[in-house]
């Protein structure tokens, strides 16, 4: 059975051919056979046609039954009425409780614009509404599970990628710059590296005039640089329209960074890297890091890509903050992870015993520290990294179950934890002792992030400034 938009559209195609002939509503009701009354409860969407009459119409008015049921509206005042109408048909309108607007004849083209604006300004508020930081754990919870489903593996861009690479003549080795300018001339756009973009963005594509402006500089080695290059190719050639809301934008976000980590390390070349390093029994970040030439974060992010899929070895993947909140993860290892009430992981704070939190003890920050934790959820083998950013200190770590840590290098670590977390009495109370000695003496004074209280900037992208952005290609066109 047609909706109601399909019918509307339907009843528009006919008065649009009808119209087109000279035919009265009495007079084309007449040849196919109906009362012009009949005919009008179809033109208006409100009664669905049999077959014999759209074909019937159809030869009446000189066009086929194809053309009439296309979804296509037949001219712009049609366009505007039908989305006038599937506007009000909406859940956000429909909660105001006001009665919808019936379109007349003698009702202008501006009026109906003008109304229109109002409905997107409306939905437009509704969706920056729902924004919120529930709403956007919960939209984030979602896609982490859904990606745990599939081994955090999208075969489709992988195929993309490499054959992008293919047409730029890349082969082995390191990802280069100028393969990376290659690939954006192939896509029809120019790199340029500029000193004044927006605050709220990390790169800005001018769409009318074939740039990707991006800044002028970045983390040592420049896989920052190639990143955000082929993140911004990627929106182009993945389809990407305006997010409709925050779960779109976290889905067209993981599939921009999916992208690039595929032409930084190109699956074919990695998997075969992996393999012989599986069967070496040496597999490493580190390793893998050094033979595609990124970071140390972007490597062990891509392992959750490729070693379920391809080497059958399930996996966790932390990145925690020096105050031990995770910023970003990814396990389907059956590692115990700390959760809100929304099942959101990002933002909690992780087990004191693990390695992502010890390491930053460690003396040695230049290469990795190996650990096995025993925790609720079983024995569990990993390796962890720290490092520095403007923003402060964090770790990289990557573990295994205790039975796959025979294909890493540092399973012969010594160096071995409980953690019984979700437990209160693992980490996370205080000492009894001391507990007893200072209770009511104490007040601290939080330190609060303001993030926690500021909007996001206004605009059609989350967190991006829009009159930042066209301040900024103005002054560059």
């Amino acid at each position: 059975m047609a909706t109601p938009i399909q019918l509307s559209t339907l009843g528009h195609r006919i008065r649009h051919h009808r119209q087109a002939h000279g035919y009265t509503l009495d007079e084309l009701g007449a040849i196919v056979g109906i009362a012009g009354s009949q005919l009008s409860l179809i033109e208006n969407g409100k009664r669905e046609p049999k077959l014999s009459v759209l074909q019937a119409v159809a030869t009446a008015t000189g066009t086929d039954v194809t053309d009439l049921l296309s979804n296509e509206p037949p001219n712009r005042r049609a366009a505007l009425e039908l989305e006038l109408e599937r506007a009000q048909q909406s859940p956000v309108f429909r909660r105001l409780g006001v009665p919808p607007v019936k379109v007349t004849k003698t009702m202008s083209d501006e009026t109906i614009e003008g109304i229109l604006a109002l409905h997107r300004e409306l939905e437009r508020r509704e969706r920056e509404s729902i924004a919120t930081p529930e709403e956007a754990r919960r939209a984030n919870t979602e896609l982490r599970l859904r990606m745990r489903e599939q081994n955090n593996y999208l075969p489709d861009i992988e195929k993309l990628a490499e054959k992008k690479l293919k047409a730029a003549g890349h082969t082995t080795g390191a990802l280069t710059h100028r393969t990376v300018s290659i690939m954006a001339e192939q896509l029809g756009f120019e790199l340029i590296y500029a000193n004044d973009l927006p605050h709220s963005a990390r790169s800005v594509t001018d769409l009318e005039n074939g740039r990707i402006y991006l800044p002028p500089a970045s983390i040592p080695g420049g896989h920052g640089l190639r990143s955000m290059a082929l993140q911004a190719m990627a929106h182009r050639l993945l389809g990407h329209a305006p997010p409709t809301d925050y779960a779109d934008f976290l889905q067209q976000r993981l599939e921009i960074n999916y992208y690039a980590a595929c032409c930084l390390m190109p699956e074919t070349a990695s998997v075969a890297f992996l393999s012989q390093a599986k069967k070496d029994r040496n597999l490493a970040v580190e390793d893998f890091r050094d033979a595609f030439g990124v970071t140390h974060e972007a490597a062990g992010m891509r392992l959750t890509n490729l070693l379920t899929q391809h080497l059958d070895i399930p996996l966790h993947f932390l990145r925690v903050d020096g105050a031990g909140a995770i910023n970003r993860v990814y396990e389907n290892d059956g590692l115990p992870l700390p959760m809100d009430v929304t099942g959101s992981v990002e933002g909690q704070v992780v087990c004191r015993k693990f390695a992502a939190r010890s390491a930053f003890a460690e003396q040695n920050r230049t290469t990795e520290h190996y650990q096995y934790t025993d925790t609720p959820g079983g024995t569990f083998w990993c390796s962890s990294q720290t490092g520095t950013t403007t923003e402060g200190e964090f770790s990289i770590t990557v573990g295994v179950p205790f039975d796959d840590a025979r294909w890493f290098r540092g399973r012969e670590t010594q160096k071995r934890a409980t953690s019984t977390c979700p437990d209160e009495a693992c980490c996370r109370r205080p000492d009894a002792e001391l507990t007893g000695r200072w209770q009511g003496k104490a007040w601290p004074s939080a330190r609060v992030h303001m993030q926690m209280f500021s909007p996001l900037p206004r605009g059609m992208f989350p967190g991006v400034d829009d009159g930042e952005v066209y301040a900024f290609l103005d002054r560059h066109a």
